[in-house]
Formats: C-alpha cells, structure tokens, sequence
C-alpha cells in the first residue's frame, strides 16, 4: 500500500519530522530526508503490528489528494512510502470468483500499470477494503 507522508523541513540543527495522516499516532523522523522517508517505514511496521495485535482495523492508504491541501498540512513536503500490508491482514485464502469478461478486462488493464496493483488479487482485495471501510 502506498501511504502519503507529509515531511516538516529540518535544518543543520533540526531533524525533518514525518507524519502519517492516515494512521494517527504514527510519526517519525531523521537527520536527513532520505533518513526521514525511510525511517517513517519502520514507524509504520511498527503501528501496524501493534493494531493488528489488538485486534484493530489496518487503516488504508488514501490518495495524495486528499491531503495536500489540508491547512493543517501546510508548507510539508509530500511523498508516499510504500509498505507491504499483507501480513497484518491474516492468512490469504484462495477463493473462487465469477466476474464479466468485460470487468476482468478492465481490471487488468489497470493490474501492472502502476505501482499501487500488482495482481488481480492485489486489485480486488483493495477495492474490497474500500468498500467495507466506506
């Protein structure tokens, strides 16, 4: 899942601070940019571990969009940061599903263009999640 970070600006005396708009609680921070995006991953892991221990819901990922022009939000640095999600999710079960040749077209010429669905699987499970969290 690709997750939205806003980055505050750090300086020679202050770290560059991440936040994680969608999933409260989670910050991070580094000396450096580069540092910041990758160790707000781990800041991420780690969140997601700990919902999914206590049995909670595995926020999903919004659109950039959303976001950047939250005035709260205001004058951050954006990127998203992509976090494998899988294993908080519980076991994948194989299931049988009968769709339109129509609709399976359409999904795969959306599967692989970009680097949020890789699968068939990975596509419908998101638009599964989307509508159980609506």
């Amino acid at each position: 899942m690709l997750y939205p970070i806003a980055i505050e600006r750090g300086s020679d005396t202050e770290a560059f601070g991440v936040t994680v708009p969608d999933i409260p609680g989670c910050f991070s921070a580094g000396d450096t940019l580069e540092e910041a995006i990758e160790n707000v991953k781990e800041a991420i892991s780690g969140h997601l571990e700990i919902l999914a221990e206590d049995g909670e819901e595995i926020p999903l990922a919004s659109e950039l969009v959303k976001f950047v022009d939250d005035p709260k939000y205001k004058g951050m640095i954006w990127a998203v940061t992509e976090v494998d999600v899988s294993r908080y999710l519980g076991k994948p079960e194989k299931i049988n599903v009968t769709l339109p040749s129509r609709l399976i077209r359409k999904i795969d010429e959306n599967v692989g263009k970009g680097k949020r669905y890789t699968t068939r699987s990975a596509f419908l499970a998101a638009g599964a999640e989307k509508l159980l969290h609506a």
